[in-house]
């Protein structure tokens, strides 16, 4: 068994010196430890990957270190808002969105009136659901608060900080209808660009736009180049949505555009409300909700058309998962023929 062993008995002032190790388990990483010496309680818990091993290790040490007992075998008196606390510094400040989602669930908890965690009751959070469907807060934030508050418990519970089980467990994400999937025609592509170019004062919205069609990028990750970026006659997108970098070639002529902007202005500013005011002016209809997306969708959808393979859609577009690039796939160019070729009005009446 391959293993790290790792001594820190000086590391933490007031911690008693112990022998605390990470150990590679099979495909898991061990925490093995005595976090209060030899004659304290031995602490073992598994994790994916050893920079959770290393996180898990550093939270029961200093918890340890400032009088806490990490797990308490008593009746857990902790309110919601010191949990919420706990997860950040435990997993949720290592998140790209760990502050605001944080924040986020400090409101839940306010809103609550920040009970004690093991006496949230899932009736109480039902009521927070209803009244903000009643104010119209969309069908989707309100499964994601739901998913970050059960983040938070789960997680607890896994790394033994609660004895008691997730009280939110039960309750079911409410079931959204696939969302209408738009996507510009090729006259629609030629008439938003030229209107973008006869009406938009701003020097960074047309390149932008012609950027996310050519790559199915998103919008924030195409502002976020730099001149770094481009070379070799690709486009390097970083800081993206699924955490994993991916690069993406584009024609010549459009990577010489790229180039050179980006030697003259050195970045692109902010220009989604530039791109919306010339979408407004094109006249062009979209669903509710869909503005710059639509630009990511087109180029799905034509890349799908033009016979395009769904795995490398997928690797082009980041998705993490290619379930969700299979929303494309119908677009394929086989499903059309055989729409014509297998409905029923085929048959001789």
């Amino acid at each position: 068994m391959k293993h790290l062993r790792i001594f820190r008995s000086h590391s933490i002032p007031g911690v008693q010196a112990s022998d605390m190790t990470i150990k590679k388990d099979g495909d898991k990483w061990l925490v093995d430890l005595y976090p209060e010496g030899r004659g304290g309680k031995r602490v073992r818990k598994k994790f994916d990957t050893r920079a959770e091993a290393a996180r898990f290790e550093k939270f029961v040490l200093s918890s340890v270190h400032q009088g806490k007992d990490w797990n308490t075998s008593k009746r857990d008196s902790r309110h919601l808002n010191e949990l919420i606390d706990i997860w950040y510094k435990a997993k949720g400040g290592y998140l790209k969105d760990g502050a605001r989602r944080r924040k986020c669930l400090m409101d839940i908890a306010e809103w609550l009136g920040n009970p004690k965690g093991i006496d949230l009751k899932a009736t109480d959070f039902t009521a927070y659901l209803s009244y903000k469907t009643e104010y119209g807060i969309s069908e989707k934030t309100i499964n994601n608060h739901l998913g970050y508050l059960n983040a938070v418990y789960n997680y607890l519970e896994s790394i033994g900080e609660i004895s008691y089980p997730n009280p939110l467990a039960k309750i079911k994400p409410i079931k959204i209808d696939e969302k209408e999937l738009s996507w510009l025609t090729i006259d629609q592509i030629k008439h938003l660009l030229k209107t973008i170019e006869d009406f938009s004062k701003n020097p960074h919205v047309l390149l932008l736009t012609k950027i996310c069609l050519a790559t199915g990028a998103r919008w924030s990750e195409v502002e976020g180049l730099k001149l770094r970026n481009v070379r070799d006659g690709k486009v390097s997108f970083h800081g993206t949505k699924s955490g994993k970098s991916r690069s993406v070639p584009v024609s010549d002529e459009l990577f010489q555009q790229i180039e050179k902007h980006l030697k003259e202005w050195q970045e692109f500013s902010f220009s989604l409300s530039a791109f919306r005011r010339a979408l407004d002016q094109s006249g062009i209809e979209l669903p509710k909700g869909q503005a710059a997306h639509v630009l990511r969708h087109t180029f799905a959808s034509h890349f799908m058309m033009n016979g395009g393979n769904i795995l490398i859609l997928q690797k082009i577009l980041g998705h993490s998962s290619v379930m969700v690039t299979m929303r494309y796939s119908h677009l394929a160019p086989e499903h059309f023929n055989d729409a014509i070729k297998l409905n029923p009005m085929n048959a001789n009446f």
